[in-house]
């Protein structure tokens, strides 16, 4: 089984129950203390951390009065936006004296499935990570609506897991792993420690959550299992109502680990390899040599462009005599490339009349 220790990169879930008293609807500081001393922690062993936290609409209803059962979703978009300022200050306040700097990152459904705004996502959850800032993700519960939805935040986590390539995912629950039926109604439930393959049979065990404040149940701690497993990433469900969570899986607190098919980045290269490409770009000789020792590809070494490929579009990349030599996701648009196609990097703004990355495509998001 995966340790903490060991970690590149950790993507941590919080749940609303953990953060926010059921009865007063205040938020649990002591916990939240706990959970800043095991972030901090992480960091000491070198370890990028980003917190999946929910709270905005429980912490909000208790400032606004609203009832803990299911909210219209007007009132559910008003309580996120009073909530979410307090949830974001409370992370600040708490990490602050650990000398860690936190940001606020808001995101929908159509983040991860615009292909566009995905890339963009992921540049700015790896910048904040390179300069040892610990991302709050939340899902924008002020805009959001049932279409555009993750739904539960068990899934959006496993979808970030995926964006910034961590080892590991973390999901602090009411339960203290995955069992054969619910545990709370029946005592010969059997706890799992470790899951290394999701068997129909494992998910007809799967039931679905229980409390009001919470959407998320072991259905979609499963789907989300499945989306980080997948891409190379090992997934806990561990007890998170104890003071300090992670410290307590680390020192080997009960969990059901689920182990990563591949790592991260051999994953990501391997779904990036089975994209259909929309298009071509040739690079000279010079350029293929690079690639070759790990750099990324920019536009200087580019002597022609193919296809009407866009922004995030995988596209092939060929040398002069028509090979391919890997597949990428662009950063530029067929006709901004045709415009800076052997170009300095130096260069880009002074020719398209906006500043734009340096790279054609970062190796992190090629395949050759």
């Amino acid at each position: 089984m995966a340790a903490l220790s060991t970690a590149r990169r950790v993507v941590i879930k919080i749940g609303s129950a953990l953060l926010v008293d059921r009865n007063s609807g205040a938020l649990r500081r002591d916990w939240l203390d706990g959970l800043a001393q095991d972030v901090a922690w992480l960091k000491g062993q070198g370890c990028d951390a980003v917190l999946v936290s929910s709270g905005s609409i429980a912490l909000g209803r208790g400032v606004l009065g609203l009832p803990t059962t299911v909210l219209a979703l007007e009132q559910a978009q008003a309580a996120a936006a009073v909530g979410q300022i307090r949830l974001a200050r409370a992370y600040e306040e708490v990490l602050a004296p650990h000398d860690i700097t936190t940001a606020q990152v808001l995101v929908t459904l159509e983040d991860s499935a615009n292909r566009r705004r995905y890339l963009n996502s992921r540049a700015t959850l790896e910048q904040l990570l390179s300069l040892g800032v610990v991302p709050i993700v939340n899902e924008n519960d002020t805009v959001a609506t049932d279409e555009i939805r993750f739904g539960d935040n068990d899934r959006l986590a496993a979808q970030i897991a995926v964006t910034v390539g961590a080892d590991q995912l973390i999901l602090l629950s009411d339960v203290d792993g995955f069992y054969s039926a619910n545990p709370a109604q029946d005592p010969t439930a059997k706890r799992y420690d470790q899951i290394d393959v999701i068997t129909p049979e494992i998910e007809a065990m799967a039931g679905d959550a229980g409390s009001g404040l919470s959407k998320g149940g072991m259905k979609t701690k499963l789907m989300a299992a499945r989306t980080a497993t997948a891409a190379g990433c090992a997934m806990a469900i561990t007890d998170g109502f104890v003071l300090r969570p992670l410290t307590a899986l680390e020192n080997g607190a009960n969990a059901t680990w689920f182990t990563a098919q591949s790592d991260p980045q051999t994953a990501r290269k391997r779904w990036i390899a089975a994209m259909k490409p929309r298009g071509t770009v040739t690079l000279d000789a010079g350029a293929v040599a690079a690639l070759q020792r790990g750099k990324s590809l920019l536009p200087a070494g580019i002597t022609a462009v193919g296809g009407g490929f866009e922004r995030g579009d995988s596209i092939a990349m060929q040398d002069l005599a028509g090979h391919v030599v890997g597949y990428g996701l662009s950063r530029y648009s067929a006709g901004e490339v045709a415009e800076i196609k052997g170009r300095k990097s130096a260069e880009i703004e002074a020719v398209l009349g906006y500043p734009g990355r340096a790279a054609l495509i970062h190796r992190d998001d090629m395949a050759l």
